[in-house]
């Protein structure tokens, strides 16, 4: 805790500035610093995590910063093959983005759980959140989109999903400094295409 006592206003106003300039600048180190480690971090904890029920499946795919619609959560029992050809060996890869490996897991019967992504869906082309889960333990996890059933990992999912917020918070911000005459010009433009020509 910092303690001063200043008796002049000026200052006094001009020491809390500093404090406060301390303060944010801790805060903006602190957030750029654990930024990227925050998916990675979700994923460690997530390898600890017990799957039963779908709100389980709704904390895990959370964690990475995919909400679930619980109306649509199933799941299937599918056998994880002994032998592995290339494609699945690349689909593994896909799924050792969220941390987890089905390597030790070959011949072996696991859980599909299966929920809809509502923001990354739009009735067309939807996309799922799937985890697999061997005796409660989640041991892979990637997005599925249907009807193309291209997958996707979840690290590289998030971070498109953040690049693609900033993109839209930035075209918002380019969008609101536009000045206002732009509106009436257009305006003017389309008042004009209404007269009559000679």
């Amino acid at each position: 805790m910092f303690l001063f006592t200043v008796t002049k206003p000026r200052l006094r106003q001009a020491g809390a500035l500093a404090l406060c300039a301390v303060c944010l600048a801790g805060t903006i180190t602190a957030a750029v610093h654990f930024a990227d480690d925050s998916v990675t971090a979700s994923a460690a904890v997530s390898e600890q995590t017990v799957i039963e029920t779908t709100q389980d499946i709704a904390t895990y795919f959370t964690g990475y910063g995919f909400e679930v619609d619980l109306a649509t959560a199933a799941v299937d029992k599918v056998k994880i093959p002994k032998q592995w050809d290339d494609s699945f060996a690349a689909f593994n890869q896909v799924v050792e983005e969220s941390g987890l490996t089905l390597e030790g897991h070959k011949g072996k019967t696991v859980e599909k759980w299966t929920a809809l992504c509502p923001a990354l869906s739009d009735g067309e082309d939807d996309t799922y959140c799937v985890l697999l889960v061997y005796k409660t333990k989640p041991v892979g996890a990637y997005l599925l989109a249907k009807p193309s059933g291209e997958v996707t990992g979840l690290v590289s999912a998030a971070q498109q999903n953040a690049a693609d917020a900033e993109t839209a918070a930035s075209a918002d911000v380019t969008a609101d400094a536009l000045p206002d005459d732009t509106a009436q010009t257009s305006a003017e433009v389309v008042d004009e295409s209404a007269f009559p020509t000679e």
